[in-house]
């Protein structure tokens, strides 16, 4: 392929510059998006019957909560104590059915007033805990999915995307954001069950006494912008209590995790100096919000003083009049929480949804970032074993627009061959490495395995023909044939425990508690730097590759395990095309050529001889590291 042909490429196989700021910007949430409450509810729709039984059993719990008072009030104190029946406030039935049942079983009507509140106590317990575990249970079904699809679509962004944003922001992505929407739905569930008391109970109440329940709803407006201040005063004091806690884990996890470090300078005064500061004015946040909060449930009490005041006052001029009765007065005192309790909630309940869309638009945002490595339409199909030939020809790559790292580099590994790749830090022997990979598109030139242009070979395709050890290679948690077979299933057990032999990991790992099925702790912390790269070369020959690729894999290996590995790496790299990226001298010597390169250009090339004849570059390296190996 000629320079105009790679040239004429299509744009769509050239890498497309995104800006990670954006991923990284605040969202404020302050506005109310009916077009992510629609694509959340994608998610729900799957368990929308679940919903709908949510909402048949709030409802009829928020009845039965009525009919409760309703008990209490007209059955109770009206029709038994005072015997008045024909009061002018509706009792929904709860007289005659009470009365049914004293004829019925010949009981006192106490007895029967009981049996009824007792029973829609109970059956309000029961579909009240049946309304939220419904609800919550196809809440939590839907953000599960949401969850998965958001971790699924995080796999598949290449390198690219997590080198420009951080992985605290992502990970908040898929934790704090997802449990700020879960917040969100089960308040606005527990919002319906609310509301219709609210309804019913005021239209009893204006049945009974317009005059009053309009006195009564002209506290509503009071409540309701007294939470609006309150929300909009909170709202930054919590910020800035949040920000201080996490201030203060962050200062907690700097100072636990480099403990040795801390007690090696003693720097123990100084990190509690500095912790007291941010505890400190994370205690006054604290202060301030509970203040606020003091202030505002006091202000609630006294507007209910003011309402029950209102209602023995005005009630009692009816009841002395006989236009209310006793009990109404009483129902009235009972209402009066279902007017008031909406309202407030509704109050928080706005705060909740409007941090829920912030944190829904950056979920969603998660999820609409396109960033991905460009696969062919039409992908080549690499059948049987490869021979292994790279050729990297005119190749150019920056990771930042006008910022080259590879400047046209062109060489050729041929089938079999042992290459190794020498250079300053910088000198982009790792991106050439990453771009064999398929984690990069890159900006000009190409790359041939077997004479296929790797742009059209699917990257999954394409990664399994390559092993890879990088510098910073990753141990899962799980056990240490889990960590060598990573879910291969063409990887057997037995074909694990031959690839662990074959590099000498076997000795170490037969000496574990339970050999291969020895469970390693977070990035195999319970196993030495020479241990983690053993196993890292026993997974990576399991696969059994036709390409090698050792990025400094040996460059923190003690003398005693690197004879080990080099005795097994003789035997891996047979037959495979090896490229080696190593400062070791060794190494390099043993190669059957080496490629120089200096500021993302390849300056020299040949065996380790040839470039010790000429006296340049490559003769300037070497005798650096061989004066720090005296």
């Amino acid at each position: 392929m000629t320079d105009a042909a790679i040239d004429s490429r299509p744009s769509t196989t050239r890498p497309k510059r995104h800006d990670h700021s954006m991923f990284e910007a605040e969202l404020s949430g302050n506005v109310l998006n009916l077009h992510l409450l629609g694509r959340i509810m994608h998610w729900l729709k799957p368990y929308r019957l679940g919903l709908f039984v949510s909402a048949f059993f709030v409802l009829a719990a928020s009845v039965l909560a009525v009919l409760m008072e309703i008990v209490i009030s007209l059955v109770l104190v009206d029709y038994i104590i005072i015997g008045q029946s024909d009061g002018n406030m509706p009792d929904l039935g709860m007289i005659e059915l009470t009365q049914w049942i004293e004829h019925s079983l010949g009981i006192p009507a106490l007895f029967s007033a009981g049996i009824v509140f007792f029973v829609a106590m109970t059956v309000h317990g029961i579909f009240g805990h049946a309304h939220r575990q419904t609800l919550v249970g196809a809440i939590v079904k839907a953000l599960r999915d949401l969850r998965q699809d958001l971790f699924a679509h995080l796999e598949t962004r290449p390198s690219s995307f997590y080198d420009g944003v951080p992985i605290g922001r992502i990970m908040t992505r898929v934790t704090n954001d997802i449990e700020a929407l879960f917040e969100m739905l089960r308040g606005i569930g527990s919002l319906v069950g609310e509301f219709v008391p609210f309804f019913v109970a005021l239209s009893i109440m204006l049945s009974a006494s317009v005059e009053l329940t309009l006195i009564l709803l002209a506290l509503v407006p009071i409540v309701a912008v007294a939470t609006y201040f309150f929300r909009q005063a909170t709202r930054e004091v919590f910020r800035l209590v949040r920000n201080s806690v996490s201030s203060l884990n962050q200062n907690l996890q700097e100072n636990l995790s480099g403990m040795q470090v801390v007690q090696l300078s003693e720097r123990q005064s100084l990190n509690l100096k500095n912790y007291t500061r941010i505890n400190k004015s994370n205690r006054r946040y604290e202060f301030r919000s509970i203040n606020l909060s003091t202030f505002y449930g006091a202000f609630n009490d006294s507007l209910a003083s003011i309402g029950l005041g209102i209602i023995i006052w005005y009630g009692g001029g009816e009841v002395v009049q006989n236009e209310m009765s006793l009990g109404g007065v009483i129902l009235f005192t009972r209402f009066m929480g279902m007017l008031f309790t909406p309202v407030v909630m509704l109050g928080e309940q706005l705060n909740v949804l409007f941090r829920a869309m912030a944190s829904g638009e950056r979920i969603f945002q998660a999820l609409d970032w396109d960033e991905q490595i460009h696969e062919p339409e039409n992908p080549v199909h690499l059948h049987g074993r490869l021979k292994g030939r790279v050729e990297f020809r005119a190749l150019r790559f920056a990771y930042k627009a006008n910022t080259p790292v590879l400047k046209d580099v062109s060489f050729t590994v041929d089938a079999g061959e042992k290459m190794a790749i020498v250079g300053r830090t910088g000198s982009g022997k790792s991106t050439l490495i990453k771009l064999l990979g398929r984690f990069y598109d890159f900006d000009r030139g190409t790359i041939f395995l077997d004479g296929h242009d790797l742009n059209d070979i699917h990257s999954r395709d394409l990664r399994s023909r390559i092993g890879v050890v990088l510098q910073d290679f990753h141990i899962f948690s799980g056990s240490i044939l889990d960590n060598i077979v990573l879910g291969n299933p063409s990887v057997s057990r037995e074909m694990a425990i031959d690839a662990a032999k074959t590099v000498n990991a076997h000795g170490f790992i037969s000496k574990l508690p339970e050999g291969y099925d020895t469970p390693l702790v977070e990035r195999g912390a319970n196993l030495s730097q020479g241990q983690r790269q053993l196993l890292a070369f026993a997974r990576v020959l399991a696969a059994d590759p036709e390409i090698l690729i050792l990025d400094e894999a040996t460059a923190s290996i003690d003398t005693e395990t690197e004879i080990l590995i080099q005795d097994g790496l003789r035997k891996l790299m047979v037959g495979r095309t090896s490229i080696l990226i190593a400062h070791r001298l060794q190494t390099i010597q043993e190669a059957d050529r080496v490629v120089v390169l200096h500021q993302g250009e390849v300056k020299e090339m040949g065996s380790h001889e040839e470039l010790l004849a000429m006296n340049g570059l490559y003769a300037m390296l070497h005798e650096l590291q061989f004066q720090e190996t005296q």
